[in-house]
Parts: C-alpha cells; sequence; structure tokens
C-alpha cells in the first residue's frame, strides 16, 4: 500500500536531469539571443565569424552566480553594443585578461600580449568613467582576474640578501610584467574606490584569503608595486569595514615573522605608513588589542639593525600612538632604552631623534617614572667618541619642554649628567662638541648654581675615593708580585 502511495508522488528531478535540462536551455537562449542584438559599426566580416552573445563558461565563475548572466564577444568595444550588454561585455573582458603573459624575454612580443593589454586599458578607462555596474557576477569576475595576474610567488632568485634600501646606491629591481601589472592594479583600486559598489556583496570575494594574498605581495623587490598595494590596502581597510581586525592581525603576523625570524621583508616601510593613518582614526580611550599592537609589535621593530629603512615612518606611528594616550609614553622610552644600539652610530643617531620627539609629548607623570634610566642613557651618549652622537644629545637642551623637564627634576637630573659633562671638557676631541659642552655647563649654572657647585664637589670626593682605591690595589698587587718571586727552600 505505502509503495504504491510513494510510486504516485513527483520524483526529484536528478543533478544530471538539471544540467540536460539547463544545457538545452542555454543552447536555445543563446540562439534566440544571437538573433535580436543590434551591433553598430561591425562590418559583415566581423558578424559572420563572431558570435555576437554567448553563455558564460561555468568553469570561470560558479553556477550559483551565473544563472541568467551572459557575455558580449570580448573583442567588441564599449560602443559597439547596447547599454544593457555592457555589463556582459565588461565580463568578457574580465575573463580574457585571465590569461598571463610571459614578459621574461623583453624581446618576444605577441599578439596576444598586445591584445591583453589593449583589453586592460578599455577596463581601466570604462570603470573611470563611472558607466560599470558591479553586480555580484562582475565583482567575481573582478576578484578573479586580479587574483590570477597578480598573486604570484617571488623567485628566489630575485630576492636580495637583505631589505630594499639598505644601501644608498642599490639600485630597486623592477618587474618587467609591469606594464600589465599597473592596469591591473588601476583597475583593482577602481573597483575599490567604486561609489556604488555594494560592500556587503564585495567582501565575499575580498575575503580573508584575497587579503592574505594581496599582503604577500608587499614582500615585491618593485618599489612601484609596492606603492601600489599600500593605496589599495589603505581603500579595502577604509570600505570593507567587516575586514579591518584581519587586516590588523595578518600585518602584526608579518612585523613579527620580520623581527623574531627573517628579518627580511621589502614593504615594512608601506605596511607602516597603512598602519599611520590607521591609528589617527582610533578611537579614545584605545582598546587593550591597539596598545598590544605598540608593545609587541612596534617597539620591537627598533630592534632590526636595517631599521633605518623604515624608522621614519616606525616615528609616525608611535607618535600617533603617544597623542592618543600621552600615558604610553613612559612605555615607548623603556622599549627605545631596551633596544638601544650599542656599537651603532647611525642608528643611535635616529634613536636619539625619536627620543626627542616621544619626550616633547611626554607629561610629568610619565617623566618621572623614567628619568633616572633616561637620563644615564643620555650621559653615555654625551660622552660619545662619535662626534655627531654627542653633538646631537647635546642639542636636546635646546628643546624648551625637555629644558622644563629637567629644570623641575634638576635635583636627580644634574649628579647623573655632571660628570659627563666634567669629562667632556678634559677629554673629548672634538671642538664642536667642547663648545656646546660649555654651553650647557654655563645653562646649568644659571638654573641653580649651588646644585651645580654640589655636584662638582660630590664629583671631586669620589674622584677622590677612586684614586685611593686604586691605589690600594696597585699596592696589592705589588705585595702579591714580590710574594709569588720569593722562591721557597727546597
Amino acid at each position: 500500500m505505502l509503495k504504491q502511495i510513494l510510486i504516485k508522488l513527483p520524483r526529484k528531478l536528478q543533478k544530471s536531469d538539471l544540467l540536460d535540462s539547463s544545457g538545452s536551455d542555454s543552447g536555445n537562449h543563446t540562439s534566440n539571443s544571437g538573433n535580436g542584438v543590434q551591433c553598430t559599426n561591425i562590418g559583415n566580416s566581423i558578424s559572420s565569424r563572431l558570435s555576437v552573445v554567448k553563455r558564460v563558461s561555468s568553469a570561470v565563475f560558479p553556477a550559483s552566480i551565473m544563472v541568467g548572466v551572459e557575455a558580449v564577444e570580448p573583442y567588441l568595444s564599449c560602443t559597439d553594443v547596447s547599454i544593457l550588454q555592457k555589463q556582459s561585455l565588461f565580463i568578457s573582458k574580465l575573463n580574457l585578461c585571465c590569461e598571463v603573459s610571459d614578459f621574461s624575454d623583453p624581446d618576444k612580443t605577441s599578439a596576444e600580449q598586445d591584445l591583453k593589454h589593449q583589453t586592460l586599458i578599455e577596463l581601466v578607462d570604462f570603470v573611470s568613467t563611472g558607466s560599470a555596474k558591479f553586480n555580484e557576477p562582475a565583482i567575481a569576475a573582478m576578484c578573479k582576474m586580479c587574483a590570477v595576474n597578480l598573486f604570484r610567488v617571488f623567485p628566489p632568485k630575485y630576492r636580495s640578501n637583505s631589505i630594499s634600501g639598505e644601501v644608498e646606491d642599490e639600485e630597486p629591481m623592477f618587474d618587467p610584467s609591469w606594464s600589465n601589472l599597473q592596469l591591473v592594479y588601476d583597475l583593482l583600486l577602481g573597483f575599490i574606490t567604486y561609489s556604488s559598489l555594494d560592500a556587503k556583496v564585495a567582501k565575499k570575494y575580498v575575503d580573508h584569503s584575497f587579503i592574505s594574498r594581496l599582503l604577500d605581495l608587499f614582500d615585491s623587490e618593485d618599489p612601484r608595486e609596492r606603492d601600489c598595494l599600500k593605496t589599495i590596502l589603505h581603500r579595502i581597510y577604509g570600505k570593507l569595514m567587516v575586514h579591518r581586525p584581519f587586516v590588523r592581525k595578518a600585518v602584526s603576523n608579518i612585523i613579527y615573522r620580520f623581527v623574531f625570524e627573517t628579518e627580511r621583508h621589502n614593504g615594512i616601510a608601506e605596511l607602516l605608513e597603512i598602519f599611520g593613518s590607521i591609528i589617527s582614526g582610533f578611537a579614545v580611550p584605545l582598546k587593550e588589542e591597539h596598545k598590544m599592537f605598540l608593545w609587541k609589535a612596534l617597539i620591537p621593530l627598533h630592534k632590526p639593525k636595517l631599521v633605518g629603512v623604515y624608522h621614519q615612518q616606525l616615528t609616525f606611528c608611535v607618535v600617533q600612538f603617544i597623542d592618543k594616550d600621552p600615558k604610553l609614553a613612559d612605555s615607548v622610552i623603556k622599549g627605545l632604552l631596551k633596544y638601544w644600539p650599542v656599537t651603532n652610530s647611525q642608528k643611535e643617531l635616529m634613536f636619539i631623534s625619536e627620543l626627542e620627539e616621544v619626550l616633547e609629548m611626554t607629561g610629568m607623570a610619565e617623566f618621572l617614572k623614567i628619568m633616572v634610566p633616561l637620563f644615564r642613557r643620555i650621559a653615555f651618549c654625551l660622552n660619545s667618541s662619535h662626534y655627531q652622537v654627542a653633538e646631537r644629545t647635546h642639542l636636546l637642551w635646546n628643546n624648551e619642554h625637555i629644558l622644563n623637564l629637567v629644570t623641575h627634576n634638576r635635583q636627580v637630573i644634574f649628579p647623573l649628567i655632571f660628570p659627563a659633562l666634567e669629562r667632556n671638557s678634559e677629554n673629548h676631541w672634538n671642538q664642536a662638541v667642547l663648545n656646546l659642552t660649555q654651553s650647557i655647563k654655563k645653562m646649568l649654572c644659571e638654573m641653580d648654581e649651588e646644585l651645580v657647585l654640589a655636584c662638582r664637589q660630590k664629583m671631586e670626593e669620589e674622584n677622590s675615593q677612586s684614586s685611593e682605591a686604586t691605589e690600594k690595589r696597585k699596592l696589592i698587587w705589588e705585595r702579591l708580585e714580590t710574594a709569588a718571586n720569593v722562591i721557597p727552600p727546597a
């Protein structure tokens, strides 16, 4: 009985039946549509050779996206099709550009490369006019084309043994396929910044995987590519807000790998430049996540020996954090002191410049926490045998805010730096440093002469005690040597 009832129920179509029926419908629909298309300025020979309208292959786009979507032959011009067909022509041209060209041989040119280049130019012009309509199939086609052309692994032979820009005379390496890559980047930028782009649909295709591959390209040797990537990633961060936490985490991971593993990456400066504007948009009070980025990513970036390549951008990011939360100043200064260079004078000059910018934004409460270790380090820098380091450290006193901090805490600071100034006056070889030392000593005397005299007296007492201790050690060693020279009887 039950079997008879089930037999009478309508049978569910199998997948093969659905595909067969859709395939037959597609064929009929194609033939019908082809008869109704009106194209202007197309010769009879071209019309007879090309089918004007055809169904887009399901191998390019998923069937769920491509339902009811038709594509015009990509060889046609936008002026040769109706307004309704421009969307289909746009997708067809994107599909045509998915073929990757080989530019390894500069003497090798082909008709396919020229056709692709011309098609990319047409696409960029079409998007720049503002007449494009990015529905879901168009968004999928755009992301596929960009992924095919942009995402690649850089060959080891194109990599240098250090960060790009380590040596000023080092020539940057330029990608031979840049003529096409630039057009693809321009097209991607126009797509991301398009005013009518539906962010809810775009985020499905510009997803975490897409962004991760985009971030990998920041290691490119070509500075032009890194500059394009910088602009595009910043636009993605602003447009697709749902991906912001992922972008921040992914960039943090790149920095961790650079600092603690490889110390090799070409795009740290560009990534920091993006983050400089991102930090300026953080809400106050800062989230704990953002503070962790400062403590665990930005401050350790002072450690690599090639910090000079990105130090300007790094300083800007650090200053932006302190501007948002002045209480972070003492943490930043502690980090600088932790990674302070000992044998690299050029790096030390960068640290002193950054230190001055940080101290300008440091309040009295934060200054009190770090002034003792800070001015012990400054005293060492005042005595540096590298005249540029010593000279730059002396110039800190020309900053009014720093001078004000020193004035209010002179009882602690003067005893730390006065011995260094005295040693400079007696021993330093550079005349410019000697002149600056005399100027600072005069300034301190005008600020608090009694304290300066007390510091001098204390220094003389310490020198006297040190001399006595030296004499005692000398006598002890003489006695030991005398005792060692006495030969015991047999």
